[in-house]
This record gives C-alpha cells, structure tokens and sequence, in this order.
C-alpha cells in the first residue's frame, strides 16, 4: 500500500528476466508493469515467488530505459 492506504493495482504484462536472488526467496526482476491502468512501463524491482509482494524499485518508460541503455553501456565499456 501506498502513504495514504490506497491500494495498488498491477499487472505484470510481461516477464523479461531474473536479474538474481534478492533476499530469502525474493528475485530482483525486470519485468513489463501496468501500475494502476496505466501504460506498462520497464520495471526493476524484487518479487515475492507469487509475486504478491514486492520491494521498492524503479519503472521507466522506454524512452528512459534506452537513455539507461546507453549510459550503462558507456560506464562498461570504461
């Protein structure tokens, strides 16, 4: 729940990958997220196995996610 216990609605649109563990059974994930209706967004964060329950994380439109793309690749290749 948020601050002001309104629930949070998602749906996991598509599964791209398990970026490693995260906790006990917990996976830190990259995921394809609708939140609250809203357009799906690129989505790290960690998972619960059902996937019920979630940690904090980050979602990024595409546009950000391929601004991300390129400074990742740019700080690797040094």
């Amino acid at each position: 729940m948020d601050p002001n216990h309104d629930v949070i609605q998602f749906r996991i649109e598509r599964a791209i990958a398990v970026l490693g563990p995260s906790g006990k059974d917990w996976a830190m994930e990259l995921n394809l997220v609708s939140w609250n209706g809203r357009e799906p967004k690129l989505d790290v964060r960690s998972w619960d196995p059902s996937h019920s329950r979630m940690g904090k994380g980050i979602a990024l439109t595409k546009e950000e996610a391929e601004r991300l793309r390129d400074a990742l690749g740019a700080y690797l290749a040094e």
